[in-house]
């Protein structure tokens, strides 16, 4: 069914009558009749709706922006907007409410920064917390050792553990791997599951130790993910999966400020089989806020570099930090397999501000791309959108 451009989230309210899906490349929530299979309503939003989540008396319903600094809150019997809060920022891709019904924890991924809102009017915000650059999800979970909410920041690799209160306070940071972005609890809140951007994996973390106990690899650029409870009441839930082949040979690389420069620009890569082409993502941060930055592909890791090659432009976002792609032939070249006997020269990236040839962080060290499993592999499907 379409329902508009570019739709993000969508969330059954409470009584599963209907579903909630934003539509983030236009200014709407479309209500769709889940049995009927069609849109029964579109509820006009700020620009950019991002994700929606509901009260769990299903009275209301909360729409943070993508693109306005504007969360909206929705009376579900009316589908009127009763509310306009203003974001920090921008930029909020994701939020949670609570079980006892009574606070939403949203992030905005441009300021790093998470805010606490309250779920009743006049629906004030409680707090606002620098959480760090590239702030991406929030779960929110009740355990025996009380109520916290996990947020995970990816550009410092780490998930954030708050525990909710009137005074939010940081009582744990968990290391994570490369780019941690969607994070969902299990139903008992013993444990969170996290995806790590750029590593192609899952970890799962003990919430009561508050540590990872294992790291799951699984498909390309896991950006959210959800944990059903008994969601396979028999056998062992691997029916229909099958190997991913080549789209899960996919290359990783880590970018250091250059020794003695006084930079302090880091950023994380990931190089993943499109079909016949390559996604490369780029992770940086540290960056100076609202600066232009060019990703080059270059001979030598070093000064004068040699012959660079442009593959894409970005401007740093207000905590110093942004997400750039490019695509292109790139996997073999910046992660060659070990047991390829003629393997191609190998390139590197480097990271210079707009008009400038002084790198500010350039490439130290890379995760080999596995060899092909045969001389000649078929090319991975293209990869769908999600």
């Amino acid at each position: 069914m379409y329902i508009g451009r570019s739709p993000h989230e969508a969330f059954f309210t409470p009584d599963g009558k209907e579903l909630w899906a934003t539509v983030r490349g236009e200014n709407y929530v479309s209500v769709i009749d889940p049995v009927r299979m069609r849109e029964k309503h579109r509820v006009t939003t700020a620009n950019g709706p991002g994700m929606v989540l509901f009260r769990p008396d299903g009275k209301y319903a909360f729409v943070p922006s993508s693109f306005t600094p504007e969360l909206d809150v929705v009376d579900t019997e009316t589908y009127r907007v009763v509310a306009r809060v203003p974001q920090a920022s921008p930029f909020s891709p994701n939020l949670a409410v609570s079980r006892d019904g009574s606070e939403v924890w949203f992030t905005l991924k441009d300021s790093g920064k998470t805010q606490i809102m309250s779920t009743r009017p006049p629906f004030r915000i409680l707090s606002t917390i620098d959480s760090g650059p590239i702030t991406n999800h929030v779960a929110l979970v009740d355990n025996s050792a009380g109520k916290f909410a996990y947020v995970t920041v990816g550009g410092e690799n780490v998930i954030k553990v708050y525990r909710r209160g009137s005074s939010p306070s940081l009582v744990a940071t968990i290391p994570t791997g490369d780019l941690p972005h969607g994070i969902w609890g299990s139903g008992d809140g013993t444990r969170v599951y996290v995806g790590l951007e750029n590593q192609d994996a899952v970890v799962a973390v003990d919430t009561l130790k508050n540590k990872v106990i294992a790291t799951i690899p699984v498909g390309q650029q896991p950006q959210q993910l959800l944990y059903v409870p008994r969601a396979v009441p028999r056998g062992s839930g691997n029916a229909n999966l099958q190997p991913i082949g080549v789209a899960g040979k996919a290359g990783h690389l880590t970018l250091s400020p250059p020794k003695g420069g006084g930079e302090r620009a880091h950023a994380t890569v990931s190089v993943n089989a499109l079909g016949a082409l390559d996604l490369l993502q780029i992770a940086a941060t540290g960056l100076k806020p609202g600066k232009n930055y060019t990703l080059w592909l270059t001979e030598r890791r070093t000064a004068p570099f040699g012959l660079k090659q442009a593959l894409t432009m970005f401007t740093a976002n207000a905590a110093g930090a942004q997400i750039g792609q490019a695509v292109g032939l790139l996997r073999e070249v910046l992660t060659p397999p070990k047991s390829a006997a003629s393997a191609p020269d190998q390139r590197y990236l480097i990271i210079t501000p707009a008009g400038s040839s002084t790198a500010v962080a350039v490439q130290d060290r890379f995760q080999p791309m596995p060899p092909p499993e045969s001389p000649s592999p078929e090319p991975a499907p293209a990869a769908g959108g999600s």
